[in-house]
């Protein structure tokens, strides 16, 4: 195992470039620690998959290099890099048993028999495969074989990263969250660097330590998941984080005072208004709560209300700009018009898409 250190990482498909538009990756810095579980998040086309891929040697970055503890790798093919990846479509044998499947990997490198049993039964127990493990992989569901990648991966105690491609994608829905439960099991039993790539969200946030996310070829921001969800440090990740995601609304400053589309909110913290820039808001839709009308609080219109089980979300409209609030289930609110409650402590302040901090009151 190994921490793994980006330094001024940046790659382009066309190759060298003084066009910033031309990279696909822009250039970035960043370490993983040591047997550190983490996730890169962002939707398609961010990114996150070319990163990946320099990093377990696929691709030789355009600019800047790839360390493995102190070891320069940045031009190492993958079979030296020591790197297992796991793809978002079952890599296996069919022809073989699910046991060879597993064994595999360690067979492949000189392990002898008494190594392998041992190893090879201990991973099956833990993934769910004991009973299927002298069976022929052919015959196995998607996601049992997608099981199977997963041990291949695991399987060896040594390597210094364990790659993750969005690997639940062909699972079905009702086992991801076991699968997802497994993996946080195996990192905390073996304390492997892992590195899993998603859009989604969930996984993203119940899999990693902390989560990287990714928009536009650019690290948008990294921390753990209640620091992505509380203080999201760009609009993107308010909005790509969450369901629904955070409220943005454009907005005026004037010390603590916000005003959206005339209507004034007064906030916990004063800021000092740019000069130039684009000031939003940011709120999420459980920091805010839908009174009936004639309480203290914003008059709004409830242009829908939708029941997903759990809870309630409601479309509002607050003058001209448009909220989503997350109601209990068993809240009753008759009637088209409603007080809206705004629990500042949570409002956010960007300029330009950034976090702004201010002074606290």
């Amino acid at each position: 195992m190994a921490s793994i250190t980006l330094k001024d990482v940046a790659h382009s498909y066309r190759g060298e470039s003084q066009n910033p538009a031309d990279f696909a990756l822009k250039k970035l810095n960043l370490t993983w620690r040591d047997g550190g579980a983490y996730a890169l998040l962002g939707p398609s086309g961010c990114g996150k998959t070319t990163l990946l891929n320099i990093i377990s040697g696929l691709l030789i970055p355009t600019r800047g290099q790839v360390l493995f503890k102190d070891q320069d790798v940045t031009r190492l093919p993958t079979e030296q890099r020591n790197i297992a990846q796991i793809f978002q479509f079952p890599v296996i044998y069919d022809t073989m048993t699910v046991f060879e499947n597993l064994a595999f990997p360690l067979k492949n490198r000189g392990r002898t028999s008494k190594e392998i049993e041992p190893r090879v039964i201990e991973l099956a127990k833990m993934l769910g495969l004991e009973k299927d493990l002298y069976g022929k992989a052919q015959h196995l569901t998607a996601d049992a074989k997608q099981k199977i990648s997963l041990g291949r991966g695991l399987i060896r105690k040594s390597v210094n990263a364990i790659l993750f491609d969005e690997p639940l994608t062909v699972i079905d829905p009702q086992l991801k969250w076991q699968l997802r439960s497994q993996l946080k099991f195996l990192h905390k039993k073996f304390k492997f660097t892992m590195i899993y790539v998603t859009h989604d969200q969930t996984e993203a946030l119940t899999f990693a330590d902390e989560v990287i996310v990714m928009y536009g070829g650019a690290i948008v921001q990294i921390g753990t998941p209640e620091a992505l969800f509380e203080r999201p440090e760009h609009t993107f990740v308010g909005y790509f984080i969450g369901s629904p995601g955070m409220n943005i609304l454009p907005c005026a400053l004037k010390g603590n005072k916000a005003m959206i589309d005339g209507i004034e909110i007064s906030l916990n913290q004063s800021y000092t208004p740019p000069s130039t820039g684009k000031i939003e808001l940011g709120i999420r839709p459980e920091h805010l709560r839908l009174e009936e009308p004639g309480r203290d609080g914003l008059p709004v219109k409830v242009l829908k209300i939708d029941d997903i089980g759990r809870h309630k979300i409601a479309r509002v409209a607050l003058n001209t700009c448009q909220l989503n609030v997350i109601m209990p289930e068993m809240t009753t609110l008759t009637g088209d018009m409603g007080t809206l409650v705004i629990d500042t402590d949570h409002a956010n302040i960007y300029l330009d898409e950034h976090l702004v901090t201010g002074e606290t009151l």
